[in-house]
Parts: structure tokens; sequence; C-alpha cells
């Protein structure tokens, strides 16, 4: 897959068939978008042309907003790369851009700077200034300036609309299940290994404890998780503590530590990737630590039973 970040790095493909979007955590919607955008290029003898916006458009446009998403850019490249994309074009969005009009980004980008032959877009898909553009928009523009559309119907799982704001609201709950269905992978979050207080280490359950850099990225609701961990080229299991630790510490900030099983090694300025599998329980302030290890022993069995049906 070719990135492009930003306009003036893109040359024109071959008969190009697209599609534009902010694609946030690339769904089972948004790849069944990407699907159609593939069976289009290839009946078309065409490449397929994808074309999303960073940073979020909200967090561009509303004061004060506070938006998390389920991907990071980084991230979002690497699962369109994984969707068999040709080209991605990333546009800075800016208050500048929000300004032009539907027609104008049909014409000015789509058409002459894209060199768009086909356009595909999901559902209820809206565009340009105050997202005033939509299908019916497109179906008007299309002959003006030489181009075809086609509209993907809204996808459902389980008579469940799929978006990204769903996904987002499961995550806020806990409800890793039912995130993962929609995503159609696991809900991934990545950061840098920091020194913590080391108090895991103190009781037996030592953890790394994760930086994410992003403070947009969507951080699932605080409670303990069986997990998946990446490090390098080593795919390991664990349980993850999101949370204050209300039951050794008097600090009030969030962390994000990990008990990696059957791992001894220093860490430290690693990058680490976590894959959410199962939320275990919400968490809980004891009344000693005592009670606390008794705890984790029950969620260390609980982990390892859940992974054994992994």
């Amino acid at each position: 897959m070719e990135v492009y970040r930003g306009l003036s790095e893109y040359l024109p493909a071959k008969n190009a068939v697209v599609t534009t979007g902010t694609f946030d955590g690339v769904h089972v919607g948004h790849k069944t978008i990407i699907k159609n955008l593939k069976k289009v290029a290839t009946d078309f003898d065409g490449e397929t042309v994808l074309v999303t916006f960073h940073p979020h458009p909200r967090l561009v446009l509303e004061e004060d907003c506070d938006l998390k998403l389920l991907s990071t850019i980084d991230e979002r490249i690497e699962l369109l790369e994984k969707e068999g994309v040709d080209h991605l074009i990333i546009i800075p969005f800016d208050k500048e851009f929000s300004r032009m009009s539907s027609m104008e980004f049909v014409r000015e980008i789509l058409v002459k700077q894209i060199g768009t032959q086909k356009l595909v877009i999901g559902y209820d898909h809206h565009f340009g200034r105050n997202r005033e553009g939509s299908f019916s928009h497109l179906l008007e523009f299309g002959p003006l300036y030489g181009f075809e559309v086609e509209e993907i119907p809204a996808f459902d799982v389980n008579h469940v609309n799929v978006s990204s704001t769903k996904i987002r609201e499961a995550l806020e709950l806990g409800d890793i299940v039912t995130a993962t269905k929609f995503l159609g992978q696991p809900y991934k979050v990545s950061g840098e290994v920091v020194k913590g207080e080391q108090l895991g280490r103190l009781i037996g359950y030592p953890t790394a404890n994760i930086k994410v850099k992003q403070a947009y990225k969507l951080i699932p609701q605080q409670g303990v998780y069986v997990v998946g961990v990446t490090i390098g080229k080593e795919h390991l299991f664990g349980m993850l503590n999101v949370g204050v630790r209300p039951t050794v510490s008097a600090e009030k900030e969030v962390s994000i530590e990990v008990n990696i099983f059957d791992f001894d090694q220093d860490i430290y300025g690693s990058q680490i990737e976590i894959d959410f599998i199962k939320h275990i329980r919400n968490e809980i302030q004891f009344d000693s630590v005592n009670e606390l290890k008794l705890q984790l022993e029950q969620d260390l069995f609980l982990c390892k039973k859940i992974l054994t049906k992994v």
C-alpha cells in the first residue's frame, strides 16, 4: 500500500476507484466498504484509493472536544494495509480545509487532484462544509464531473448497526466481546514501557507500566482484563489493570499495567502492544494487601482458564 501524507505526494492512480471517510478503528462496516471498493476496482481494471483525514475533524472543529478514538493514525494505516488498499491519502485536516464546500471538495480534490473515476461510499455518508454533502449531491455531481458513484447499504451485525460510536460505547463499558465482534479484531492499545512505582513486584505480580503517547486514544473502562501482549516478535498473554490501584497507591492518576505470564525480562523503553480479550472484573479497593493478593490469584486462574478457550 502506498501512503501519501498530503495530496502533494500523490500521483493519480490507474482508473482510480475512491472512497473517503475517517475510518476510525477500521471496523466490520468499514471492511464491507473496502471489500466493495476492491470488487469495483477489479471489475473496472482500476486501483483502490482511500482518502482519510488527520486529525479527526471533530478534534479540530469542536472546542474542548473530549472525543476518544479507536485508532491512532499509525494503527489506522496498519489496519488499512491489512485490508489490501492500494493507495492511502491522509489529508491534514484544519479549519481552513473544513470550510471547503461539498462541490469544491468533489471538483478540486476528488476530480482534479485524485482523478476519481468511480466513488464508493458508506451508507449515510456526509462531507464538505458543515457535512452538507450527501449521496444525492454525489448523484448530481457525478455526471457533471465524469465519475460514477455507488452507495453501500447499512451494515448490520445481529440487527445492530455497526459504528465507531457504538464500539466506543462498548469499550467504555468494558464490553470487550461486543467491541471485538464489531471491530472484527481485538481492540489494541500501544505504548512505551516506563518505570512505575514497582508495587506489583513487591506482592509477587510484577507489571509493565504502559505510557500511551496519544491523549486522544480511547482506553477501555477501568478494571482487570485478560490480554494478548506483543513485544517485538514475541506474542504472549497477561492480565492487565486499568485504574488508580486504590489498595496500594494514593495517586489518582489512571495507569495501565500488565502482568505478563511466564516472562521475566527488562523491557523498559520498549514498545508494547496490548490486545484486549475479555474484561474480568472492575477495579476494587481492598482492606489489605493480602486481600488484594488473594484476588490476584483468582484473577490469574480465571485469565488462564479463558485463554484455554481462545
